[in-house]
């Protein structure tokens, strides 16, 4: 059976207030949805971790620097609920526009520090974006645990930062990146690729994980990855935005991986930007 889904914030806190005045614990799930395997992972976490779970959808226009990605973005919000269903939970909240940014809304959330380099830098307002609508969704469903996942590493810590800094009482949880059989990352985007893109694109994870695992030898990032630069050109990506090594805990660039650190990857193909990270 699907969960109902809710468009309202006062028909939300309805519901929510009636689970906390029952004891019970509350996760939410932020998507966008167009939810695919590793969206279900976060719910698998956060079903096994709370009484009650909330999966959000809402395809947040300020976190969108290009109009034409906003504009292709997929919006399946049937074929969302119906992959939901399996797994009991309690609610999708997809709030109607004006529950999120009602008339004369002029407040932002910014985050600096983490938010600054690579998908910051690359993408300006986007990390502006994500912490406002992510703020007013960890208030809007009171949730005591969050459940983003590493695939969106940069993003993971823009929002552990943002709670702590603004005290609100959320536990955020990151879990671990679910892939393709290649070792491609899920995403939303990846369905826009041709059947030959999707077999390029799989080259990406193997080049990351060869590199870290040089870089975990002692091996110096510049000249390292340069060569992984090549090579994933070499493999049919048009373009690398951006190879980074950086300290896993705040994000400062680094040369060696003399602390725990991960390495970071944007990259173009077929008009598609991908992204992935991986533990060094």
């Amino acid at each position: 059976m699907t969960a109902p889904i809710i468009r309202q914030l006062a028909a939300l806190r309805a519901k929510r207030n009636a689970w906390i005045r029952a004891g019970e614990r509350v996760a939410v799930v932020p998507t966008m949805g167009a939810l695919h395997a590793g969206h279900l992972s976060l719910v698998e976490a956060a079903k096994a971790a709370c009484d009650r779970v909330i999966v959000t959808i809402f395809v947040n226009p300020k976190q969108f620097n290009n109009p034409e990605d906003l504009a292709n973005y997929p919006r399946t919000e049937h074929d969302d609920a119906i992959k939901l269903a399996p797994y009991g939970v309690d609610m999708i909240y997809v709030p109607d526009p004006d529950q999120i940014y009602p008339d004369g809304f002029a407040s932002t959330v910014s985050v600096a520090g983490v938010a600054d380099q690579m998908e910051g830098a690359c993408r300006p307002g986007h990390f502006d974006g994500v912490a406002t609508v992510v703020a007013k969704l960890f208030l809007q469903t009171g949730a005591h645990q969050a459940f983003f996942g590493e695939k969106d590493y940069q993003q993971l810590l823009v929002v552990r930062r943002m709670a702590r800094d603004l005290d609100i009482p959320i536990q955020v949880v990151g879990c671990p990146t679910v892939r393709e059989a290649s070792g491609l990352a899920m995403s939303s985007r990846n369905m826009r690729l041709s059947a030959a893109g999707t077999a390029q694109a799989g080259a990406l994870h193997p080049i990351l994980t060869k590199l870290a695992t040089a870089l975990a030898a002692g091996g110096d990032f510049t000249p390292l990855g340069t060569a992984a630069e090549a090579a994933i050109l070499a493999a049919g990506f048009d373009e690398v935005e951006y190879l980074s090594l950086c300290c896993a805990e705040d994000l400062s660039t680094l040369d060696r991986a003399d602390r725990p650190a991960r390495l970071f990857v944007a990259a173009w193909l077929e008009g598609v930007r991908l992204i992935d990270n991986v533990a060094v």
